[in-house]
């Protein structure tokens, strides 16, 4: 009986590789006959031998398990809470179509909002609910610090586990819990001298926070050997709590090598009205500004520096003046702006911020010096400078001669209290409507106050009788989504059915108009909900 003969040893996987990379036309693997079925053949036996490799592999050592997560004691997000939560990260940017956003309200933009709420109630975020979270939090970095906060410690834990997170552990998760307090000096030191760069300025932050004096100590204890970028930020840091005993410290630092490090220190010393820099620029600013009665009428005369010498580089001002100004103007500029404000009056005659704002000023110099003296208000946070400048909201000019913009006349406002900001931004819009007052309307405390609410309502409805251009107010439209208080929103009830529409009026912005109250209504509606949820 003839014996059996041996089977061909089977390819080895670099001949199929090579058989694959040239061709079967050009390369059959051995065992393999030439021809129209070799491309086949090839194939089954790649998948043969990928069987055999796999089969033949020994199975690799069990990678130790992570360590649990740190417990979170915050107590749980109530039921319905937690329910909106996944409703409100299951929303996402884009999904309308065409240019009209229909009548629910925007999740994503209430998001914000309601971290804040659940935050200030203490509540820990559900586990389930997490990796949604840092999701949207690595899309949105102005949602990061409320996120993360919510997140807590767990936020760290799964950070590292994944590399789409790594944002978390550069901003300190779950607030100031991960940092050390300033009297645990051998975790302070150890995060300060090795700790990422985030780290140490979230550390920094930390301290000046709650011990200025400890915060202003770590930093000047290794000041010499930061990098000047690094300097710069930690310097930055110090306007928490900015206060006279950060002063010699900052002296120190005006004669820093790096001129933008220069810069912030003078900037924060100016910021200190008793501060010898701020001495040293009322001297100098004093002697540009002076009082003339030989005229009619008292009027403030201006005589620009003539040269800005080192000593005032030294304090801050900057030599270079930006394409479009004059040296003069722009060193007068910064004098103006760095002087302490209260000098003012004895330098002018004793007058009032009012007095002072109301005099004329010879020979075109009115913008520039007011313009330095809103600055000065809002670095120093003098609000009775800032009344002055503001004026009365239903000026002709829309604001004080002083407030040269929108953008100034919202830095003042940021100086008053929260009741008198909304009553002045509800007598300009009452006096001048909606078309400017979207900056104004950004600096004030949400929810809006009452009056101020109503004067945007009304004024959104006069708009809307007018006929006027309906998309022209969306983004104030997204404001009152957002800052008007919920209980506004049984006066919408009236405005939601489609108006008669004038001549003029642009096609179908009437039932635009609708569908915009309507969903104010619907989202104002729904942030009272989401309180009550939040009990």
């Amino acid at each position: 009986m003839n014996a059996t003969p041996p089977l061909p040893p089977p390819p080895t996987w670099e001949d199929l590789l090579t058989a694959a990379l040239l061709g079967t036309d050009r390369r059959t693997p051995p065992g393999t006959p030439p021809g129209r079925t070799a491309p086949a053949a090839l194939l089954d036996a790649a998948a043969a031998e990928t069987v055999r490799r796999r089969a033949g592999l020994r199975p690799g050592r069990a990678a130790p398990l992570p360590e649990p997560a740190a417990e979170d004691p915050r107590p749980a997000l109530p039921t319905a809470s937690a329910r909106r939560l996944a409703l409100l990260l299951a929303d996402r940017p884009g999904t309308g179509t065409g240019g009209r956003r229909g009548t629910a309200p925007d999740l994503m933009e209430l998001l914000p909002q309601w971290l804040t709420a659940v935050n200030a109630r203490g509540f820990a975020a559900p586990a389930e609910s997490l990796p949604a979270l840092l999701d949207a939090a690595r899309g949105r970095t102005d949602l990061r610090p409320a996120a993360l906060e919510f997140a807590g410690p767990r936020a760290l834990w799964l950070a590292r586990l994944n590399p789409d997170w790594r944002f978390a552990l550069r901003a300190a998760p779950g607030g100031r819990t991960a940092l050390p307090g300033p009297e645990d000096t051998r975790r302070t030191e150890k995060l300060w001298q090795e700790g990422l760069f985030a780290e140490r300025v979230g550390l920094l932050a930390s301290f000046r926070s709650r011990a200025p004096d400890a915060a202003r100590e770590l930093l000047a204890a290794t000041w010499a050997t930061e990098r000047a970028e690094d300097r710069l930020m930690f310097l930055d840091s110090l306007r928490t709590g900015l206060g006279a005993r950060d002063e010699p410290f900052l002296e120190q630092a005006l004669s820093d090598r790096s001129r933008n490090v220069r810069a912030t220190a003078a900037e924060l010393l100016s910021a200190l009205p008793g501060s010898a820099l701020a001495a040293r620029m009322a001297v100098r600013a004093g002697a540009c500004v002076a009082v003339d009665h030989t005229r009619n009428t008292p009027t403030l005369l201006v005589e620009a520096p003539h040269e800005c010498d080192a000593a005032m580089e030294r304090d801050g001002v900057s030599a270079k003046a930006p394409p479009g100004r004059g040296e003069r103007s722009w060193w007068l500029g910064q004098l103006v702006e760095a002087s302490p404000l209260a000098t003012w009056p004895a330098r002018l005659g004793g007058r009032t911020p009012e007095q002072i704002v109301a005099l004329p000023v010879a020979d075109d110099w009115l913008d520039e010096l007011h313009a330095a003296w809103c600055r000065a208000a809002v670095r120093q946070r003098d609000a009775d400078w800032s009344r002055a400048l503001l004026g009365i909201p239903s000026a002709p000019s829309a604001g004080g001669p002083g407030a040269v913009s929108l953008a100034e006349r919202a830095k003042l406002l940021s100086t008053l209290p929260r009741d008198e900001r909304a009553a002045w931004v509800a007598g300009f819009i009452a006096a001048h409507g909606l078309s400017e007052a979207f900056q104004l309307l950004g600096v004030c405390a949400v929810p809006w106050a009452a009056p101020l609410g109503r004067a945007v309502v009304d004024a959104l409805n006069i708009a809307r009788d007018a006929g006027s251009y309906p998309w022209s107010f969306s983004g104030v439209m997204g404001l009152a989504e957002r800052c008007l208080d919920p209980s506004e929103a049984a006066r919408l009830d009236g405005l939601l059915s489609i108006p008669d529409e004038p001549e003029d009026a642009s096609p179908g912005a009437g039932g635009y108009w609708a569908e915009a109250f309507q969903r104010l209504g619907t989202t104002l509606r729904l942030r009272a909900l989401m309180a009550q949820e939040l009990g």
